[in-house]
């Protein structure tokens, strides 16, 4: 690091903003220090704590069992069930007739949706799933736009004891005909389409050619949004608003009782090799941890209204869109759209229309509305926000104080969280009292203790980048890869034994605040969401003109990295710019938008080791005119 750039990292690290007397006043938590240090000091009594304000069909008989690491297992021999916290016991309270989620269209059509009619609504299709043969430990495979049908059709899967795998709806053919191949779904739920930046997003087309591959799907449930024609497969496809008016959707469903420990959901997420894992999410601890995490940095009110302004699809929707809010007896806003369609005021426009107190987004969605300027969201009326959130990658110091200053008019705190698919919850993540520093996600939640070491393992001293470990056990964390535990305890414990290897670089500063750096593996995180360089690699080999591939992920303004491949070509094929587009094109096709490189090229070799692995790290170094390091692995 050159010595003015590391002045700059000091000056920033330094640089600390503090909460305003009336953030403090309002905080339901105000001394974060007495609650960390108790904590710290009793593990089980304080998750027992945030457990007890939550309902149980029969109480746990052990808060931890630790005795199987890394398969622990949180609040043994309860009985419980998700549905039970997000919606069942709301009925009985003044909150039936609360808004439950206020869900509005790109194209400008809304719809609401109290507790007691979500739970109807919930109970209707829980109803249908059985009657199309859906048993408690099912796995059911979800393919859907934002709308009102995915949260409610997660909410009926976990209310009969199935479990949904929820594939993000910008995934291409492959992506999810593999997903639905590993999860073995006998049913799976789909819409015509969704809308994005005006344009009809084709799901219906796309599951059609997904489940030809797929003999375990026997039913294909499909909502109407569009409108437009799709394909529809006499004894396999069915029109959810159909069987909605059918005598089988009673609006009665009683809710499974399930062990703390069975399956919730699977998430698929990128590693490093060309097979996604499918990280599984059991009822108890899940519950537990996202209440005790939203409660605390987001510190939600009955009069709040609250917009995670992720993709159902992703773990951040599945925690902070559907669960989390619900069992807090929150109001959610859910918008369908892009943010700048059909100008860049859109999502400023509905803050302000709809008095949105909360917005929680990713900084490749913040970056992106900067490069607008400030014009457009001082058309509107902010002043109804009282907190802001970050997630999904690092934010940049330039991007939080514009966040903070244009948007929350210098008064709102970030909550920049950092946490993973398989944690499930917040991490390393401020509260609202805690002082803030431009670009850290401050310090470990709760109860959880991180640390930064070195190749060998040992504490790295402060400012010096390190791989970031997670110390303690917590609630919500993954129970296991689904059908490979092996893989589970290899790639997360088996580094350092005994700590959580998060894959991502981070450093701590003196004031013990966590800067969390970028991922350490082959996995290219774009916009936020991750993606193996194995997949893309397979994606450009399956193109007749590759030979070999190698792709790595490059700084960029808008989506934090951006995926820059290096082809070598078949004999009898010749680089051009058309190519290169083709093969662009090609990887969307494959693996979907989201992992369309930024730039392709073309190459006569890769530098590789001795046993033939590629050197990502030499094209990196390469690519931005950097040192290249250690070379002396590479083959001659």
């Amino acid at each position: 690091m050159s010595e003015s750039a590391a002045e700059t990292t000091t000056a920033i690290a330094s640089e600390m903003i503090y909460p305003s007397s009336d953030v403090i006043e309002r905080a339901r938590l105000k001394d974060w220090d007495a609650l960390a240090r108790y904590a710290a000091d009793n593990l089980e009594g304080f998750w027992a704590d945030e457990a007890s304000e939550l309902g149980w069909y029969q109480p746990w008989e052990k808060v931890l069992d630790d005795s199987n690491p890394p398969f622990f297992r949180w609040f043994v021999g309860a009985k419980c069930n998700i549905i039970h916290n997000a919606l069942d016991r709301h009925q009985a309270t003044e909150r039936r007739n609360k808004l439950a989620l206020i869900w509005v269209g790109e194209n400008g059509s809304v719809r609401t949706y109290s507790y007691f009619a979500l739970n109807r609504e919930v109970n209707q299709f829980a109803n249908v799933l059985k009657a199309m043969g859906v048993k408690k430990g099912d796995r059911v495979t979800i393919y859907m736009p934002r709308i009102p049908e995915i949260v409610i059709a997660m909410l009926a899967c976990a209310k009969i004891g199935a479990v949904h795998s929820v594939v993000y709806g910008g995934f291409s053919v492959d992506a999810l005909q593999g997903r639905i191949e590993d999860s073995e779904s006998k049913v799976a739920i789909t819409a015509d389409g969704g809308w994005m930046n005006g344009k009809v997003v084709e799901l219906k087309k796309t599951m059609d050619e997904a489940v030809k591959h797929c003999p375990t799907i026997e039913t294909v449930l499909v909502v109407q949004r569009t409108g437009h024609q799709v394909n529809m497969e006499t004894g396999r496809d069915y029109w959810y608003h159909d069987l909605m008016k059918l005598p089988i959707a009673s609006p009665k469903c009683a809710t499974e009782v399930m062990d703390a420990d069975d399956p919730l959901y699977m998430l698929y997420t990128s590693g490093t090799t060309g097979r996604p894992k499918a990280i599984l999410h059991v009822h108890g601890g899940y519950m537990v941890g996202i209440y005790a995490t939203l409660k605390y940095v987001f510190d939600l009110r009955d009069d709040d209204r609250w917009w995670c302004a992720a993709d159902p699809g992703w773990v951040t929707g599945h925690s902070y869109i559907v669960y989390a809010p619900l069992i807090m007896g929150a109001t959610s806003f859910m918008y369908e759209g892009a943010p700048t369609y059909p100008y860049p005021n859109r999502w400023w426009s509905l803050i302000e229309k709809y008095g949105i107190n909360v917005l929680y987004t990713a900084p490749t969605a913040i970056r992106g509305l900067m490069r607008f300027g400030e014009s457009w969201p001082h058309r509107h009326d902010l002043s109804s926000l009282r907190l802001l959130g970050s997630v999904g990658e690092p934010i940049n110091p330039e991007a939080w104080r514009w966040y903070h200053r244009v948007i929350g008019g210098g008064r709102c705190p970030i909550m920049d969280t950092w946490w993973q698919t398989e944690t499930g919850m917040f991490m390393i993540t401020p509260t609202p009292v805690v002082p803030l520093k431009p670009g850290s996600g401050t310090r470990p939640f709760f109860g959880q203790e991180a640390e930064i070491l070195d190749e060998a393992g040992n504490p790295a001293p402060d400012e010096e980048e390190g791989y970031l470990v997670l110390t303690k056990p917590w609630p919500a964390m993954m129970r296991t890869i689904y059908k490979d535990p092996d893989r589970y305890v290899r790639q997360y414990w088996s580094k350092y034994p005994g700590k959580y290897l998060a894959g991502d670089s981070a450093r701590r500063d003196k004031d013990g605040y966590f800067w969390i750096i970028g991922r350490v593996d082959d996995v290219i995180k774009v916009s936020g969401y991750r993606l193996g360089t194995a997949e893309i690699e397979s994606a450009l080999v399956s193109h007749p003109a590759v030979a070999e591939a190698a792709a790595i992920g490059l700084a960029h303004e808008i989506k934090g990295q951006a995926i820059h491949a290096f082809c070598i070509l078949r004999q009898g094929y010749q680089p051009s710019p058309a190519l290169a587009d083709e093969l662009r094109t090609h990887v969307g096709q494959h693996l979907g938008p989201i992992a369309k490189p930024e730039a392709v090229n073309f190459v006569d070799k890769l530098p590789k080791t001795r046993s033939g692995k590629i050197m990502r790290r030499v094209l990196k170094a390469r690519a931005q005119g950097l040192p290249e390091g250690d070379v002396s692995t590479l083959e001659e």
